[in-house]
């Protein structure tokens, strides 16, 4: 498919479901390509609470084991918060790993990866590593030094930041009340709360900050279902897939301004959720993953007019079939030298390649005789 599209893309705007608790859901990715510390480490594992907005970031080795990174989620996350039931993630190889989904199954917590060529769906941790990196920028340009020794000061400054989404700071919305810092004694004091006063304003924390989450993506639904139309496909339904989803990024080993910006058409054998489909790639393409979003799929329609009719034939055990003669179209004959050598126009039954071909009138008369009578 070659044409270029002129309408809204499709597939409307389907955000997360909404945490009920704090720590329940999560989100997680990795910062790469830092410069090697005094620790040997050169990445950053960032896990997010997607209610509260609260996150840690830890330094890490690019080249950690998976076994390693279940340790330190144990020891950081799971020693702090517990056990989550959600993580939503992009699809790193460590993060579809068969051991760590192993060790999640068996703590109970579901995985939920992001769509092929679709990297909205882990939008929370990529707006948070944009933070973070602007945040250590700034560190080491004003106070120089580890990048490594700022991850503390940069965890406890984006966690006591203001969060337009929830109207309150990550550690308001995951302790109850604001943090104390040197810098805003008199707005903390020393206020205990205990008994059911500090579980009822934990419940009323929560419901606002819900509240406000709910108002923020319906905002958000309303622009971005603005410039998009509403699409569905079928299961058994054939569908094109696009190229080059993002500008500039190869696809497919398709490159080129003159490549096709559709390939296919495929075949839809599963609907994952409301906006993915799972597709029957063929052999050369098993490397990639065959669940794509909707923004990428185009639904293809037949046309029985220019469909290709096969013919039928009837193979032998070592794949070879017998072509029959049907009737004889033309004669000729090639004049030699000393000799005239006639031929006959011959239309094939199962020709493939060759639906009529020029053969010696003497040979054909030898193999079918019947042809001339």
């Amino acid at each position: 498919m070659i044409k270029a599209e002129h309408q809204k893309p499709s597939g409307q705007l389907q955000p997360l479901p909404i945490p009920e608790w704090k720590w329940e859901d999560i989100a997680m990715d990795f910062v790469v390509g830092l410069p090697r510390s005094r620790q040997s480490r050169d990445a950053i594992w960032v896990i997010i609470d997607r209610l509260t907005k609260s996150a840690h970031f830890l330094p890490i080795r690019q080249t950690d084991s998976v076994e390693k990174l279940a340790k330190l989620y144990v020891d950081e996350i799971v020693r702090l918060h517990g056990i989550p039931k959600s993580i939503v993630s992009d699809r790193d190889a460590r993060f579809t790993s068969k051991l760590w989904k192993k060790i999640q199954e068996a703590l109970g917590t579901r995985l939920t990866f992001s769509t092929a060529f679709h990297p909205q769906t882990d939008g929370q941790s990529e707006r948070t590593i944009q933070t973070l990196e602007d945040l250590m920028r700034l560190c080491v340009l004003d106070f120089g030094g580890n990048w490594e020794t700022h991850i503390p000061l940069i965890e406890f400054a984006y966690n006591n930041s203001y969060q337009a989404s929830i109207g309150m700071a990550p550690y308001e919305a995951l302790y109850g009340r604001k943090c104390r810092t040197p810098l805003c004694w008199v707005e903390t004091g020393e206020r205990k709360i205990i008994g059911t006063e500090m579980v009822d304003e934990a419940t009323s924390k929560i419901r606002l900050i819900r509240d406000r989450l709910k108002a923020v993506q319906d905002r958000q639904r309303k622009y971005y279902d603005a410039k998009h139309r509403p699409v569905e496909f079928e299961v058994g339904e054939f569908v094109f897939l696009k190229v080059s989803p993002m500008k500039g990024v190869q696809r497919f080993g398709k490159t080129g301004k003159l490549s096709p910006r559709f390939i296919g058409p495929y075949e839809i054998i599963e609907k994952i959720g409301n906006m993915a489909y799972r597709l029957d790639l063929p052999a050369h393409m098993q490397g990639i993953h065959n669940v794509f979003h909707i923004s990428v799929l185009q639904k293809y329609v037949s046309d029985d007019s220019k469909r290709i009719q096969s013919k039928s034939i009837d193979l032998q055990p070592d794949l070879k079939y017998v072509e029959e003669p049907e009737r004889i179209l033309e004669y000729d004959v090639k004049q030699l030298r000393y000799k005239a050598i006639p031929f006959v126009k011959i239309l094939w039954k199962h020709g493939l390649e060759r639906d009529a071909t020029w053969e010696r009138e003497a040979e054909m008369r030898s193999q079918y005789p019947h042809l001339f009578n």
